[in-house]
């Protein structure tokens, strides 16, 4: 039986991937980190995500990348970037040191233990924001390494690691997850943490400029209007910068 296991942090592009790979494999897991992330409460969403589509397991490792520090996605002592072009600047402050190389490495341990060689990802090498464990070369490279240092890789039975986004744009990430059905309304991308998007995070540039090149509203934003927790105030006039509406919060005036 082909088994894959989604390293799932339940944004936009992860939720994409976890897609795809229900629509490849039999059996699909999910790993979501709790690692210290100012914005956990994409962990709370993960998990309803998860088993709103039918996982056959979800695990929740907890590792705390904070003791580490060096982000500002960790650091609540660093300021967020705000107002800016994700993709100037070199590698941002919102780089967290080697996550997808950490993560990887436990997800290939919590698979290896119960006989799953295919892992999958959300990594993408055109829409992102600049962060050096998202290219391919790296993936490949962590393959390599995680079969050479598994018993299940010495053994034959070694690891193939998915990577079925990196080199979409944000809008052909959207598109493609709609064409397999996904539902994107509790996905959370944005680093302030909050369910209502700041619309000015580097995340939420990026998502917002995909959501307007592909012409729909995103499902977030659709899911928060329904239930109250944001007003529409009119679309944006810049379809390419931040938001692809302006709203409000529910108690500010309309």
């Amino acid at each position: 039986m082909d088994r894959a296991l989604v390293v799932f942090s339940g944004g936009l592009d992860s939720t994409t991937a976890l897609y795809w790979a229900l629509d490849r494999f039999e059996e699909v897991y999910a790993i979501t980190f709790r690692y210290g992330q100012r914005h956990a409460l994409e962990v709370e969403m993960a998990e309803r995500i998860a088993k709103g589509v039918g996982v056959k397991d979800h695990m929740i490792l907890d590792v705390d990348l904070s003791q580490i520090g060096g982000s500002a996605l960790t650091d609540h002592s660093i300021e967020l970037p705000l107002d800016r072009e994700p993709t100037e600047g070199g590698i941002p402050i919102t780089y967290v040191p080697f996550r997808n190389g950490i993560f990887l490495s436990l997800a290939a341990a919590w698979a290896e233990v119960r006989g799953v060689r295919h892992l999958v990802g959300g990594w993408n090498a055109v829409d992102f924001s600049g962060y050096p464990d998202c290219r391919e070369g790296f993936l490949k490279a962590m393959e390599g390494a995680i079969n050479l240092g598994t018993r299940a890789g010495v053994e034959g039975r070694g690891f193939v690691i998915h990577a079925p986004l990196i080199h979409l744009s944000k809008a052909q990430i959207i598109a493609l997850g709609l064409s397999l059905g996904a539902d994107y309304s509790l996905s959370i991308s944005c680093y302030q943490g909050e369910e209502v998007p700041c619309g000015r995070c580097d995340s939420c540039v990026l998502r917002a400029r995909g959501w307007n090149q592909v012409g729909v509203m995103d499902h977030l934003l659709e899911r928060l209007l329904r239930e109250g927790k944001l007003s529409l105030g009119g679309l944006g006039s810049r379809i390419d910068r931040v938001r692809p509406v302006h709203y409000k919060r529910d108690h500010e005036d309309s």
